[in-house]
């Protein structure tokens, strides 16, 4: 056994009691704003011999895009890149809200906040860089991937254990879902719906 009796290093125990502090925030979630590249994808940008931009997307964050909705939590796309692959990937997962080149993403979210009806404290925000750091006092938690801009990760209020375009999402939408009795439901009978 590793750490203080068992339960882990400090550095895991430290983790764990910053999330478990933040459990009432969690609850509180109605809109969960991504931004994109870097968060859903790799950060990585590849062009086609058209010019056209590909990128790549994790199917395990689109399953866990899918349940978020299911259980009744808003997910929208906010980014400041171009579009193109972004609305496509959108579009798959029933996104309503894909707000790409957005250069105030404040202005943009306050307006996706104020169309929805959802106040700050019920909405939170992952991102990985220097832009995502503006949304601050719009949300109730900032979330950082594990690869963010370490300024980001210094004050976002909880910190994935893994990579923009690696899962990251897919491990928030667990993170979200594991207190309700949907979690149950999954872990006992499975998900028979699509998995994009």
């Amino acid at each position: 056994m590793s750490g203080s009796h068992g339960f882990g290093s400090p550095w895991q125990l430290r983790r764990r009691w910053r999330w478990w502090r933040q459990r009432s925030r969690l609850a509180a979630v109605r809109l969960l704003v991504l931004d994109v590249d870097g968060v859903l994808t790799d950060g990585g940008l590849w062009y086609g011999p058209q010019g056209e931009l590909i990128k790549r997307f994790d199917v395990r964050d689109g399953l866990g895009i899918r349940l978020l909705q299911h259980a009744g939590i808003e997910v929208a796309f906010l980014s400041g890149g171009r579009g193109g692959a972004t609305e496509v990937r959108a579009r798959h997962l029933g996104i309503r809200h894909c707000l790409v080149g957005a250069k105030d993403k404040p202005q943009a979210l306050a307006a996706l906040q104020a169309e929805l009806g959802v106040t700050p404290t019920a909405t939170a925000f992952v991102g990985d860089d220097f832009n995502d750091l503006a949304v601050r006092g719009q949300v109730g938690l900032l979330v950082a991937t594990a690869d963010a801009a370490p300024p980001l990760r210094r004050q976002a209020d909880l910190v994935l254990l893994r990579a923009g375009g690696r899962g990251a999402v897919r491990e928030l939408a667990e993170r979200l879902l594991r207190p309700t009795p949907f979690w149950s439901e999954l872990e006992g009978q499975g998900w028979r719906d699509r998995n994009d």
